[in-house]
C-alpha cells in the first residue's frame, strides 16, 4: 500500500514541480518512448545477460514480495512456536520412534497438517525434518547441529538475496545507461547543427531527458524496490532462525515450553507474540 502511495507521490512532485515551475510537457513526452526503449531496452539487455534464469524468475517474482510485504504474518509466527512445541513435545515424552512418523512424511503427519501455511513452505519442512533427522541420529551436540543449522541458513539467504541484489546492479547500471541515451541524442543533434537555434533547442532537450530518466528510474524506482525487496527476504528469514532458536535449546536439554518460549523472545517485534498470547496458543492446542 505504502509502495503504491510512494510510487504516485514520486511522479506527481516531480513532474509537478516541473510543470508549476514553468516546464513543458511536450518535450519530455515525445522523447520518452525513444528514451525507454534505449535505457530501458540496454537494462533488461544487460540484467539478462548477468544473471541465470533462476534469478530472473525469483527477480520477478520478488515484485510481488516488494507490494505484498513479508510472506509470514503475526499467526504464522504462533503457529510456528506451536508446531515446534508439538515436535519438541512429543520427542522428549514420547521419544524418537514416535517423531520419526512425523519427520520421515510431513506430507502425512497429524502435526504439520494443523499448519498448512507452514507445511507449504519446502525449506520450513525440510530444514526442520533434516535437523530433528540429525537429532535422532544421536548427533546430539547443541554447538555441531547450530553450526549445521547455520549453514543451511545462510546458503537460503544468500540465494534469496541475489533477486534483490540483481535488481541493485540494474539501479547502479540506469545513470550511465541514461548517459549513452543522452550521448545518442547529442549525435542526433550535431548531425542537425545547421537547423535554427529552436529546433536544435528541442533536439538537446529531447537528449537530456535520456540522461534525466535514467537517474529518476535509478534512484526513484528501481533502487528502492530493490531496497524493499532486501527488507522483506531478510524479515523473511527472521521466521527460518526460529526454528533454529528453538531446536538448539530443545538439544541444551530443555522443556519443549522453555524452548518455544526462548525462540518466541527471537521473532521481529512487529510479529512477536505476548507471553499470554503463546500460552493462549499452545492450551488450544488439542492432545494427539
Amino acid at each position: 500500500m505504502f509502495q503504491i502511495i510512494g510510487i504516485v507521490l514520486l511522479f506527481g512532485l516531480v513532474f509537478g514541480s516541473y510543470i508549476i515551475s514553468g516546464g513543458k510537457m511536450d518535450v519530455i513526452i515525445h522523447a520518452a518512448p525513444h528514451e525507454l526503449m534505449a535505457i530501458g531496452g540496454a537494462g533488461v539487455a544487460a540484467f539478462l545477460i548477468s544473471n541465470s534464469m533462476t534469478v530472473i524468475k525469483a527477480t520477478l517474482g520478488g515484485f510481488g514480495k516488494i507490494f505484498k510485504g513479508p510472506k509470514w504474518k503475526p499467526q504464522d509466527y504462533r503457529d510456528l512456536l506451536s508446531l515446534l512445541f508439538l515436535l519438541t513435545k512429543t520427542m522428549k515424552s514420547k521419544g524418537v520412534i514416535a517423531l520419526e512418523a512425523h519427520i520421515e512424511k510431513p506430507q502425512e503427519s497429524t502435526i504439520f497438517s494443523r499448519y498448512p501455511k507452514i507445511a507449504h513452505d519446502h525449506f520450513a519442512v525440510d530444514f526442520i525434518c533434516d535437523t530433528l533427522r540429525m537429532m535422532t541420529m544421536n548427533l546430539e551436540d547443541p554447538h555441531q547441529v547450530e553450526d549445521a543449522m547455520e549453514k543451511q541458513l545462510e546458503k537460503h539467504h544468500h540465494e534469496a538475496h541475489q533477486a534483490a541484489h540483481a535488481l541493485t546492479m540494474l539501479s547502479d547500471g540506469l545513470p550511465a545507461l541514461g548517459i549513452v541515451a543522452a550521448v545518442l541524442g547529442v549525435i542526433k543533434t550535431m548531425g542537425s547543427i545547421t537547423e535554427p537555434p529552436a529546433v536544435l533547442g528541442g533536439m538537446i532537450g529531447g537528449a537530456l531527458v535520456g540522461t534525466f530518466m535514467g537517474v529518476f528510474m535509478a534512484y526513484g524506482l528501481v533502487g528502492p524496490m530493490a531496497q524493499r525487496l532486501g527488507a522483506v527476504l531478510d524479515e523473511d528469514h527472521a521466521f527460518y532462525k526460529i526454528i533454529q532458536a528453538v531446536l538448539v535449546a530443545h538439544l541444551h536439554g530443555n522443556a519443549a515450553q522453555i524452548s518455544v518460549e526462548i525462540g518466541r523472545g527471537n521473532v521481529p517485534s512487529s510479529a512477536q507474540p505476548s507471553f499470554a498470547e503463546l500460552e493462549e496458543a499452545l492450551s488450544q492446542i488439542p492432545n494427539e
